[in-house]
């Protein structure tokens, strides 16, 4: 049964997540390095994982596979399950695939060059209304593709 991973620690839709899978009656695991709030609903699994330096992100990219969805805003996550077969998608409702992977990773490694370098601040936009909106449409159109 296809399910839905999220890199939770920072996750700003999880609200979103929970409404989308409820309606499509898809499990979903929210992995975190620090406490969750818990939830009663048997379809909802919290994995509190170790402190260690990418510890969700493994978690997750050793179990996600074909068929599943993982909601990271994380681009080398990203890049691990997209590898894996899982479709993926940001907060903001951006598609990670395997047609856009490569440039994604590369914009990454240059905005952390840039910001080393101290050409950049490395501000990021606000997350708006707006993103919540097509989170929610990525997010609902990907369940509806993993179950036909």
């Amino acid at each position: 049964m296809p399910e839905i991973y999220v890199d939770a620690d920072a996750c700003p839709v999880k609200p979103e997540i929970l409404k989308v899978a409820e309606r499509h009656d898809l499990p979903v695991t929210f992995v975190a390095n620090s406490g969750l709030r818990p939830s009663r609903d048997p379809m909802v699994k919290n994995v509190i994982v170790s402190g260690a330096f990418d510890a969700a992100d493994d978690w997750i990219a050793e179990r996600c596979g074909e068929g599943d969805i993982v909601v990271t805003a994380d681009v080398p996550l990203a890049g691990r399950c997209v590898a894996a077969g899982a479709h993926v998608t940001g907060p903001t409702g951006r598609i990670f695939d395997k047609a856009n992977i490569g440039m994604s990773t590369a914009m990454r490694d240059l905005g952390a060059h840039l910001r080393e370098t101290g050409e950049s601040k490395g501000y990021n936009a606000a997350f708006s209304a707006r993103d919540r909106s097509a989170f929610l449409e990525t997010l609902d159109r990907l369940c509806r593709r993993i179950k036909k």
